[in-house]
């Protein structure tokens, strides 16, 4: 297990645990009331699971599918606002999370993002010239600066 593994969690980390929860009660109480039932079902969901991590993290196209991909919130201390609604980001969460940037002012912010476990993360205009390159290639391609 890395240290991703136990500090970010997506969608798919907790449908896991979800999948995981049901298979070992079902094993626990249901007709098959089995600790090695439980433990069968339970050790190959984790095999799947990390099977699925390792391949997201060899393939940006499974990554992309499994867990999607930071969308773009702020360029150029412009908000998207269709991006902040088609992922209900609201904005007093955007703002919220401004601060907890330490930002003062939108136009501070040359990308504003929000990221896959839901956080937001801030580039700001005065920490590079040039276009970052920790961002997806294809938000890259579209806001090269």
């Amino acid at each position: 297990m890395s240290k991703r593994d136990l500090t970010q969690n997506t969608t798919f980390d907790l449908l896991i645990v979800l999948l995981l929860s049901n298979i070992v009660q079902n094993a626990l109480i249901g007709e098959d009331n089995s600790v090695l039932g439980a433990l069968v079902g339970g050790l190959t969901l984790l095999l799947f699971s990390t099977a699925l991590n390792r391949f997201a993290a060899k393939s940006v196209k499974a990554r992309r599918i499994l867990e999607g991909e930071p969308i773009l919130l702020i360029h150029n201390g412009q908000t998207l606002d269709e991006n902040m609604k088609k992922h209900a980001v609201s904005r007093p969460d955007l703002n919220s999370g401004l601060r907890g940037q330490n930002m003062i002012t939108l136009e501070d912010v040359r990308y504003a993002f929000l990221e896959l476990d839901g956080s937001i993360s801030v580039i700001r205009k005065s920490e590079q010239s040039g276009t970052p390159n920790c961002m997806p290639p294809e938000l890259a391609a579209k806001y090269n600066d």
